[in-house]
């Protein structure tokens, strides 16, 4: 029986209150299944109505890989379905500041090849990171000649746990150092995005072992600390299996006992998470597949199943 209000309205899933924002900053410690998590949270929003867009920073570029598409190189690439991926450069996005409040283009290419400027965009704080933050703004209010709305939403496939606390600060910080301008006036701006858990959502995702439990406890202090926020949901990917050891060959006796362990071991770190995070936590099972667009169309429905408790008045 489905959940509903005092009033008798229905309450909306976890997966619906996550797809109602303009951006969702998916983190987590490298080597945790990031990357496979936004992909399948991307696909599942796009399965509901959103026109989602999956945006990577990472220039090694693998997110194309579990879409089943071409390499981005920078360029928007449709994935089907109201999913599209980019890869994105941060310079770009910077170079299209110039271009937009410029417009003359002898001084666009003069400003564009100044060595100040060059100097600037390196060693200025936070820059390429409030770069990132105004290419969501811009794509969600229909900047570069698309009709307004043409995304609905962008799923970051952001950098590691630190990092990705560094990109989502960077706002306040840019707007201290650089108080006027375009860039000033950017940064004010995307510290009111960051700020506002109606638009903006956070997805950590960990392993249930110790070093990324460790960091994920360190990424909720951080966030509480420096954002003064909560992620929106913690997702543990990878868990082994619930296996009980039984009699037979040595060989699959001994995999099934490894097996066994390592569940021991997830689920002595699932308690230690759930004892510093008592907000909306999803699991998802290790599956025996390769990475690619297999897995995420595996993982989609288990994680869509994990999000269906309704919630009611979360931001």
């Amino acid at each position: 029986m489905k959940a509903g209000r005092a009033d008798g309205k229905p309450v909306g899933s976890l997966l619906e209150e996550l797809g109602r924002r303009q951006l969702l900053v998916v983190t987590g410690k490298g080597g945790v299944g990031k990357s496979v998590v936004a992909a399948t949270l991307g696909r599942l929003l796009a399965q509901r109505g959103r026109r989602v867009l999956l945006l990577e920073v990472d220039p090694r570029e693998s997110l194309h890989q579990l879409l089943g598409v071409d390499p981005s190189g920078g360029e928007v690439v449709e994935a089907g379905g109201g999913l599209s991926l980019q890869n994105l450069p941060p310079r770009r996005v910077l170079d299209d500041v110039v271009r937009e409040h410029l417009r003359l283009a002898p001084l666009v290419r003069r400003v564009l090849n100044s060595p100040v400027y060059h100097h600037f965009v390196d060693g200025a704080p936070g820059l390429k990171e409030l770069a990132v933050l105004g290419h969501v703004q811009r794509l969600v209010q229909g900047w570069g000649g698309r009709r307004r709305g043409h995304t609905d939403l962008v799923v970051l496939d952001a950098p590691a746990t630190g990092h990705s606390v560094s990109l989502l600060a960077a706002p306040r910080v840019t707007a201290g150092v650089i108080p006027h301008g375009p860039f000033g006036h950017m940064a004010t701006e995307l510290a009111e995005l960051v700020a506002d858990p109606v638009r903006c959502g956070v997805v950590a995702v960990t392993l249930a072992e110790e070093m990324p439990v460790q960091e994920t406890l360190e990424l909720l202090d951080l966030l509480r600390g420096r954002l003064s926020r909560d992620p929106q949901l913690v997702v543990v990917n990878g868990l082994y299996p619930r296996l009980a050891p039984r009699r037979q060959g040595a060989s699959r006796r001994n995999g099934v006992e490894l097996a066994v362990r390592r569940r021991r071991v997830n689920d002595a770190e699932l308690a230690r998470l759930r004892e510093h995070w008592r907000g909306p936590l999803a699991e998802l099972p290790m599956l025996p597949l390769d990475r690619g667009r297999e897995l995420v169309s595996a993982l989609a429905p288990l994680l869509e199943e994990a999000l269906a408790d309704r919630v009611e008045g979360r931001p």
